[in-house]
Order: structure tokens, then sequence, then C-alpha cells
């Protein structure tokens, strides 16, 4: 099975990894300036689809499915983002004869709506967020939720998702705001301009849950990731398990995420995300219809390759276990390495990255999309590559991740290295007392206290003073004034010339 790879980055390259160590070639597809980027030199194949915007290239359904036409794919991986979790493309894919990697059309669209998604899992008894089940049609209606719930609340993209497309509102007056906004957001990112309101719930951890199902009926939850740790509502540091989450807890979020999936007759590897209060009480927030971004700490505790069982679905087989079979082993950690400044409030850093050299040793995990010469170009997501360690214990487990995050060095831009090597020392880190709102609260801190920043630059110097130290400390013996040539050419204990 030939299998077009409908992303870049570091996921392309994740998911040709396993395509390659089951025997099937992949074809990637690139923008202008992606034409030399990693996933188009791992490929077997490659094939353009257009100028630098993702909308004339990466989201051009016509254009990958044409690609996927001209090389003879049979199957097409969307990977996450882009495409991953638009149904009109999972239906344009079977309507070409090729195999869409990943759930049903009808599954990503009674998903894909937050309003929709809210009244299948309240009709299947999963519990919800406060809020509205519709989308709304003014901001007066969102202001009458307001008054009755009490703030805050969220304002959110009703096909919203990836941190896109929401907003908190403290207090009546910013409503009219938001609202615009968040509508604006909506159109911009999802060309959809449908909003609604949740309320929000104080000091939330962020919970999700991995499942994966089949094409006949069996379906199986991969215990819960911790993912609180954002900025910008966007993840940024993930772990598996949760250290908050005890065994009795697990189970319970893994069969109401369970039961969330089957509402929807679902297959493929998906995501129940939840968010859960100060008291565990937790609640469905959304699902993501697709592979997720942290897949990785899932797989280096549970012992599931994701994305090869992705494959096996697509192709019709049932799943390798059964949930009696998994348990967990041990604790990971990722960090998000992003072209971003910390210095500068995580301004972009886009440009050549001048020298490139990866952490490795044991339990360490890149999932990586660039290399030393290549140019981050400015139109895309900054995350460049993912660092995911595993141990035996999550004490361990930060311990080998500062380790890894000491070895990782990126010349020629920013990235957000220092900042995690920050957050790994922090306390309240180390003792898992966070929620959503703790890099908010630390990044003044961290002002204050700016992480170190060692340079491969920094280094080379201090190497080569220490060298040329020793060399003008070394104690001098007369020359040889032979060649080793000379001395190759001799006979062996004559001294005499070779004839």
């Amino acid at each position: 099975m030939k299998v077009l790879v409908a992303n870049r980055g570091e996921i392309a390259v994740r998911i040709m990894r396993a395509c390659r160590e089951m025997g099937f070639p992949t074809v990637a597809i690139y923008s202008q300036p992606d034409r030399a980027a990693m996933h188009v030199l791992y490929a077997d194949e490659a094939m353009p689809v257009g100028p630098a915007p993702s909308r004339d290239s990466y989201l051009r359904i016509d254009r990958i499915i044409e690609a996927a036409r001209r090389t003879g794919a049979e199957a097409v991986h969307p990977g996450y983002g882009f495409l991953a979790e638009n149904a009109v493309f999972a239906r344009q894919c079977a309507e070409a004869g090729l195999i869409f990697i990943g759930p049903s059309p009808a599954s990503i669209e009674a998903m894909g709506s937050k309003t929709e998604s809210r009244q299948r899992m309240q009709a299947a008894g999963v519990p919800v967020v406060p809020g509205l089940s519709e989308a709304v049609k003014s901001v007066d209606e969102i202001a009458t939720f307001a008054r009755q719930a009490g703030f805050p609340i969220m304002i959110k993209a009703s096909a919203g998702g990836g941190g896109k497309g929401m907003r908190l509102v403290e207090r009546e007056a910013d409503l009219a705001g938001a609202y615009d906004r968040v509508r604006s957001e909506a159109l911009s990112f999802f060309g959809d301009d449908a909003v609604y309101a949740e309320k929000f719930i104080l000091s939330p951890r962020h919970i999700e849950v991995q499942i994966l199902g089949d094409q006949h009926g069996n379906l199986v939850y991969i215990g819960e990731r911790e993912c609180t740790l954002q900025r910008r509502n966007q993840k940024v540091i993930e772990e598996c398990p949760s250290p908050v989450v005890t065994p009795e807890l697990r189970r319970q979020l893994g069969e109401t995420a369970v039961r969330a999936g089957a509402a929807v007759d679902y297959y493929s590897a998906g995501t129940i995300e939840f968010l859960m209060d100060p008291s565990d009480r937790f609640y469905f927030l959304e699902m993501n219809t697709r592979l997720q971004v942290e897949h990785p700490v899932t797989e280096m505790v549970w012992g599931v390759d994701l994305v090869k069982e992705q494959l096996r679905i697509a192709m019709g087989q049932r799943l390798s276990f059964v949930q009696e079979q998994l348990a967990p082993s041990g604790h990971a950690i990722e960090c998000r390495v992003y072209a971003e400044d910390p210095s500068r409030n995580f301004a972009p850093s886009p440009g050549l990255i001048r020298f490139m050299s990866l952490p490795h040793g044991p339990g360490v995990r890149n999932d990586d999309g660039v290399y030393g010469g290549y140019t981050v170009p400015v139109y895309y997501d900054p995350m460049l590559s993912k660092l995911i360690c595993h141990a035996a214990t999550r004490d361990e487990a930060i311990g080998r991740m500062k380790r890894a995050l000491q070895e990782y060095r990126i010349e020629g831009i920013e990235t957000s290295i220092p900042f995690y090597s920050w957050i790994m020392d922090d306390g309240d880190f180390q003792a898992g007392r966070f929620d959503t709102g703790y890099i908010d609260r630390i990044i003044p801190r961290m002002k204050e206290d700016p992480p170190a920043v060692e340079s491969v630059t920094d280094a080379a110097i201090a190497v080569a003073a220490i060298l040329a130290f020793e060399e003008s400390q070394r104690i001098r013996l007369p020359e040889v004034t032979d060649s080793a040539w000379k001395r190759a050419g001799r006979t062996e204990g004559t001294g005499r010339w070779r004839e």
C-alpha cells in the first residue's frame, strides 16, 4: 500500500517512518518553500502542491488528490492540523478510491461541531461543561447565558480546535469585543463564524484520553495524558500518565471516553478531551478526530504504536490487542520545541538553522522535522520537533528531560528549549501543582530569573581557549627530521630502504 502523507514537518516524518517499517512506500506533498524540507527528503516520492500559503497548497484538496492519482498512492494519511478533521476531504478521498487513514466522514462531522458534539455527549450520558448547546445568533444570547451561569465564561468557535478561536471573558463589558474577535478568528481559521459559550471552570486541569477503535466495533482506551501546561491555549508540555489521576479515576475517564467514541461509531485513533476541576470532577470538552501532537507519550508508556494501528485499521484489520492486555509502564514527558524566542514574549524566530545536534541516550526520543542547514519558513506553525523522555518514575523522567534539554543544540534561531529547562527546575511543576493558568503565572517569575542560555558558539570559544592554554604549557621534544613516509618505507628493524 503506497501512502500519501497530506502534511508537513515532524508529523509527516513520523508517519513515514511507521510506513517504512511496515514496508509501505510513501509520497510527500510540499509547498514551494518546503521543497527542501525533511519530510520531502525522507519520502520515496514527492509532489508539489502550490505556493507558500496553506490555502493554496496544504489545504488544496483537489491538488492533493491529483498528487495521489499521479503517484499511484492508494491511501492518504492527513496527520494533524490542515485537513485532518475535514469531513469533505475524507469523503472526497473515498470518492477518488483512496483509503482515508482516519475515522469516517460522519464521525468527523459529528464531533467537528462543538455544539453538535455537546448534544451527542449529553444524550450518551457523558458529563459536559455547562454551556450553550447551539451556536448563537447574537451577542445578546451569550450575555443572557453569562448572567445566568455567572462570569467568567469562554466564547468558542463552534468549528474550532487547536487552541484557536476562543476568548476568556471575565466581565460583561468585554463581551461584545470578545464575541467579534472570536467570530473573526473562527471565519479565518475554520471558514465558519458560528460561536457558542461555556462556563469557565476555575483552576482546571486539561486531561485527555486516547481511544482507538477498529471497523469491527472494537473500541479501547489507552490511558490519559496530562495536557494542562498551555500557553495561549496551546499545549506545550504533555505527560503520561497524569500525576494526579489514580487508577480508579483513570478507569472512569477511560470508560467515559469509550462511551463518547461509541456514540459516533468511532474508529481509528481519536482523543476525548476533558476539563477536570480541583475536586476531580471531569467534563467533556471536545473530541479530536485525528492523531494528536502529543501521541508519543502514550506510545512510550503503553507500548502501542498508534500510527501503525491506524494503518492496520484503515486496511480493515482488527485491533491487535484488547483492553485487558493494556498496562502502563513508567512515565513520559514531551516538550514541543518551537522556533520562538522566550526572551521576546515568544516571538517567532524563523530563519536558517546553522547547526543542530539532538540529544540521545536511554529513554530519549526525538520526533523531528528539521535539520542543520534548513531554513525555517515564516508561513507555518513554528514547531520544529518534539522531545520525549521516558523513565520508570515521574521524577526520573524530569531528570532525564533536564539532561536531554541540556544536550539539545540548535544554532541560528531562537527556540523554546531554555524555557522548558526553567520549568523542569520549578518546584510547582516538580510537585505536580499546576492548572491551565500555570504558565501565565510563571512567565513574570521567569523574566526576573531568566533561564541560562549556553550556545554552541560559546562552548566552541571555551574549548578553543582551553586547547590554546594546554598547547602553551606542553613540553616540546626535539623535532623528528625525517618524515613518516620515509620511516614507513624502511624495512622493519634493519634501517635499510626497501628494494
